[in-house]
């Protein structure tokens, strides 16, 4: 795919063909313009469920939001033009009870939708915003990170693999190490999986020692825009050969290969924050866009309760 303004995307995950994959059939776009004029665009997964409707975020997708067509028009009237789309594309979209979607960092202007009573919940990503020469790369590495990758290359192998099913059964060792719920099911990675190797857009990391025991496993995602972190996992009872590290710095050197940036998907969890800022990506803050009436609102709580309960 040829980078330019043409693409009516922020990256992959707003694709047709990944929304194909995660939501099949449950998912539109509110357009501004149509063609070669297209002004804004905003996918959307309607779903419904027994007690309210929801627009949110699909699994496995980390980001969708809007796309604003660049314009070199001066700042004030830039912003003002955003604003107008911004309305354009919400009035377009179907009644829901329950609004929440995660907006790429490049939007940066979350006013419209404030005016139009959203709220909005700050998130943190970090990205390498240029994928340079191994010593540059390395070099932007905290201390502890090259430790850890020191050691892991004395313990463990990194295999590229197109095992989706065996890097499923490592994931999910970290969900139930953590007493949480999976987010995905197999089937929908599958899907995923099965676009993105037709398309030469993903790749599967296992560090594997000489028992064969697998230490760890990420998938990566990418285009030339952007590399993505998507999942990951391990083997609890062999979290301290550093092979997470080793995995992840052979995704960035790759992602040099093929991408601009890379997107550690960063979080507010203390220690995954730690170690993904370690790599020297840029910190990069994105939204959480969302709304909800009183019907929504009642059924979360007794979802979340719900929940709750479960995991006690």
């Amino acid at each position: 795919m040829s980078n330019n303004l043409a693409r009516l995307t922020h990256g992959i995950f707003q694709e047709d063909w990944w929304l194909d994959a995660v939501a099949p059939g449950a998912w539109g776009v509110a357009v501004v313009g149509h063609g070669n004029d297209t002004q804004a665009r905003l996918p959307y997964v309607l779903t419904k469920k027994p007690l309210y409707d929801c627009i949110r975020q699909p699994c496995l997708t980390q980001t969708l939001g809007p796309w604003f067509r660049p314009t070199a028009q001066k700042v004030s009237s830039a912003l003002s033009r955003e604003h107008q789309l911004a309305e354009e594309l919400m009035a377009q979209l179907p009644r829901c009870d329950f609004f929440s979607m995660n907006f790429h960092h490049a939007i940066t202007n979350w006013l419209p939708y404030h005016w139009m009573k959203f709220e909005t919940v700050p998130k943190v990503t970090y990205v390498l915003e240029r994928l340079g020469t191994h010593d540059e790369l390395w070099d932007g590495l905290a201390p502890n990170i090259r430790r850890e990758i020191r050691k892991a290359q004395k313990r463990v192998e990194v295999v590229r693999s197109d095992d989706v099913d065996l890097f499923v059964e490592i994931n999910r060792k970290v969900f139930k190490r953590q007493r949480m719920d999976v987010p995905y099911t197999p089937e929908v990675l599958r899907r995923v999986d099965a676009v993105c190797a037709a398309r030469g857009a993903r790749q599967i990391y296992f560090a594997r020692d000489e028992q064969g025991r697998i230490h760890a496993a990420i998938y990566i995602v990418y285009d030339d825009r952007c590399a993505y972190y998507l999942l990951g996992g391990g083997d609890p009872e062999l979290r301290t050969s550093g092979a997470t590290s080793l995995l992840m710095w052979n995704a960035v050197l790759d992602a040099a290969k093929t991408s601009a940036q890379f997107n550690f998907e960063g979080s507010v969890i203390a220690g995954i924050e730690r170690f993904v800022r370690a790599f020297g990506g840029e910190q990069k803050t994105y939204m959480n866009v969302r709304r909800a009436n009183a019907k929504a609102t009642i059924a979360l709580m007794v979802r979340d309760a719900f929940k709750a309960v479960r995991r006690r």
